[in-house]
């Protein structure tokens, strides 16, 4: 009887996730042709061709004035240091990032958010969205950037006394040449850029916090300079066009009237958001309709035998 319930449970669960599933393809099937015909032009420095730019001089000058001296000088600085950024290195690891919003978007999938309160729908709805949208960016930037530094094989900083820290060798499949761009600043720079638009007000904290974690690569004698400064540019182009898309599509984010890209949750709303899932845990606030009660109670009436 137990495994009858518990695997009807799990049914139950799996058809959720299923419809809920079919109901985010469906919104955005739906906005595609709103998507189509709202476009705002991208400002100065803002576009490929200006970030492609900006890409090669900051590369290119990291390779010539930074790349070569920040090795020598890495190694020749106190263990303490060395200490201290491996401490929090592993911050711009993706893994954490992809487990932690995956199964938060799954465990969201997985509730029947239409019987909640409006504030609860709200939430969930914003917090899924916001999740996805993170996961998505790490995820499709990790791989990007797994596919560049296996074909563009630079060898790692470990071996500058051996082949000095320009030598590239094209698809070599050896994790000693996997320098190019750093996998981490990839994975932080999207990360800082998801989480600054979605916390406009923080947006400069998130900036700090997350050079610091970039810049440990550099510290810990992973990467060079030039790997940190790639990396971090395609963790933060990916994300920002990723986020212009949802926003003419008006899914977690809209355009101002300047054009700017914004949450499309306000921080008044946010606060009410959070207020309403506090006191539903305490039990201050029901956490369910009322026509949802009273509904499964007319039903459970209606099949009582007595």
């Amino acid at each position: 009887m137990e495994q009858a319930t518990f695997g009807s449970r799990v049914r139950q669960i799996a058809a959720r996730l299923r419809a809920n599933m079919r109901r985010v393809r469906q919104i955005f099937a739906s906005r595609r042709e709103r998507a189509s015909k709202l476009t705002y032009p991208l400002r100065p420095g803002q576009r490929p061709q200006d970030i492609l730019a900006i890409l090669i001089l900051t590369v290119g000058i990291s390779i010539i004035l930074f790349d070569i001296p920040s090795y020598p000088w890495i190694r020749s600085l106190p263990s303490e240091y060395w200490a201290t950024f491996n401490f929090f290195t592993d911050l711009g690891k993706a893994h954490w990032v992809l487990w932690s919003t995956g199964l938060v978007c799954l465990a969201l999938l997985a509730q029947n958010a239409a019987q909640l309160t409006f504030r609860l729908r709200m939430t969930v709805g914003a917090v899924f969205t916001y999740a996805g949208f993170v996961f998505y960016c790490v995820a499709a930037t990790g791989i990007l950037a797994i596919l560049f530094k296996w074909s563009l094989g630079r060898a790692r900083p470990k071996l500058f006394e051996e082949l000095g820290p320009v030598k590239f060798d094209l698809l070599a499949f050896n994790s000693s040449y996997t320098s190019f761009p750093s996998g981490h600043s990839t994975t932080i720079g999207a990360v800082a850029t998801a989480l600054a638009l979605i916390f406009p007000t923080y947006r400069w904290l998130i900036v700090v916090f997350a050079f610091w974690v970039a810049f440990s690569r550099i510290m810990v004698g992973a990467h060079y300079p030039s790997d940190v400064i790639a990396g971090t540019l395609l963790g933060f182009t990916f994300t920002f066009f990723t986020a212009r898309a949802l926003a003419r599509r008006r899914i977690g984010f809209y355009y101002t009237k300047n054009g700017t890209v914004m949450p499309i949750i306000s921080q008044r709303s946010a606060k009410f958001c959070l207020a309403a899932v506090w006191y539903a845990m305490r039990g201050r606030r029901r956490a369910v309709q009322m026509t949802t009660r009273a509904g499964a109670g007319a039903a459970h009436t209606t099949q009582d035998p007595s």
